[in-house]
């Protein structure tokens, strides 16, 4: 777009060419394959990690760099600009790993954020079950206590990194009685005797993203594996939506632009009726509309990324840039597809995968309709 953006140093510049040739030379070849195989091969955590590209805003002490999250913003423009959904690094490093900072207990945070941040463990948050998926108050899935354990029964689904995950946040009620009070955080681990993986679940679009069911039979646990406090899961999902969600609406701010340099580079190239389709005044007007919105999603996006980084981002802000954005990722792609014409719809081009990955933006987070009611209350 060529816009400057006041919120990155050069610093920040310089990790992003690092990020953008790693993405670029080591994954991005091998992307087609992961997406028939339904999941990113293992080793491509282990190099992430080895780079140092792996929970970068974790502390040092825990195997981190202390980066501040425009390093994260970074990772997810990036992997968008070359369409690799595959890579589940964002909910990894952004989502996962936080949780564990911010409510574990010391001893939870060295066992297992330098193993995240090496790629030697993947991790994951089972929320959704499914009879409930933005009705986190609903779920089913208990940890009751047993003496010093806890026993785990229930069943996630749609749990992006669940089949390679080495751990997993897991959304539970220790205290069913108590509804929404009664729900708390556990920690389970690959190995956990009754813990087992379903299927990977085909979709839609994200196909090379590993993607999956859970299931917990009368898995023990010990009681300490409790993820902060007991009861208060609810109060901590909460606490933390706002910049989940705004990470949805950095990769879509980010993909709309990605979609108009594919579409404008095919436009000059691709001739009908003897002359380029950048000639049309029909083909010229559809970008400049794609421009414009481009450019007041990243606009946008970027206020709310200075106001994250202030700590002042709230819940209805952050809703709003979900939403806003993740629709018009999925219109805008849209209008530009329509612009390859048959060519759009064949997978070989990357708008064609494009239009199908977007879908699910407006989906996962909370969906579109769950964050018009947030914004709705402040009316």
């Amino acid at each position: 777009m060529g816009q400057p953006r006041e919120l990155f140093t050069e610093d920040h510049e310089i990790f992003r060419r690092s990020m953008h040739r790693f993405l670029a030379e080591e994954l991005a070849p091998r992307h087609e394959k992961w997406e028939e195989q339904g999941y990113v091969d293992r080793d491509a955590w282990e190099r992430a990690g080895e780079l140092g590209f792996l929970c970068m805003s974790m502390p040092e002490e825990y195997g981190g760099s202390g980066a501040d999250r425009l390093y994260s913003m970074i990772l997810f423009e990036e992997v968008q600009k070359l369409n690799l959904t595959g890579l589940g690094f964002g909910l990894h490093n952004e989502i996962v790993a936080p949780y564990i900072l911010r409510y574990g207990s010391e001893e939870q945070k060295k066992k297992y954020l330098p193993k995240m941040a090496s790629g030697e463990m993947i991790g994951a948050i089972a929320m959704s079950e499914p009879g409930t998926g933005s009705d986190l108050q609903g779920v089913k899935t208990t940890a009751l206590k047993d003496g010093n354990e806890l026993v785990v029964n229930g069943q996630k689904t749609f749990i992006t990194n669940g089949w390679h995950a080495d751990v997993v946040i897991v959304v539970a009620k220790t205290d069913p009685s108590k509804g929404a009070k009664g729900t708390s955080l556990v920690m389970l681990e690959r190995g956990d005797e009754g813990f087992d993986k379903g299927r990977r679940l085909k979709k839609l679009g994200l196909k090379a993203q590993d993607t999956s069911e859970l299931f917990f039979d009368n898995v023990r646990i010990p009681a300490d594996r409790i993820l902060g406090e007991e009861g208060k899961g609810f109060q901590y999902l909460m606490q933390e939506l706002a910049w989940e969600r705004l990470q949805v609406a950095i990769s879509a701010a980010q993909a709309i632009e990605t979609a108009l340099d594919l579409t404008v580079e095919y436009c000059k190239e691709r001739k009908a009726f003897g002359q380029p389709l950048i000639e049309f005044q029909n083909t010229r007007f559809k970008l400049a509309e794609v421009k414009t919105h481009a450019r007041v999603a990243r606009a946008f996006v970027d206020d709310c990324m200075a106001k994250l980084l202030r700590e002042e981002l709230d819940a209805e802000t952050a809703s709003m840039a979900k939403w806003w954005t993740s629709d018009m990722q999925n219109r805008m792609i849209d209008e530009c597809l329509q612009l390859f014409g048959g060519y759009g719809f064949m997978t070989e081009y990357p708008i064609s995968r494009m239009y199908a990955d977007a879908r699910v933006q407006r989906i996962y987070a909370g969906t579109n309709e769950i964050m018009k009611e947030i914004i709705a209350r402040g009316l």
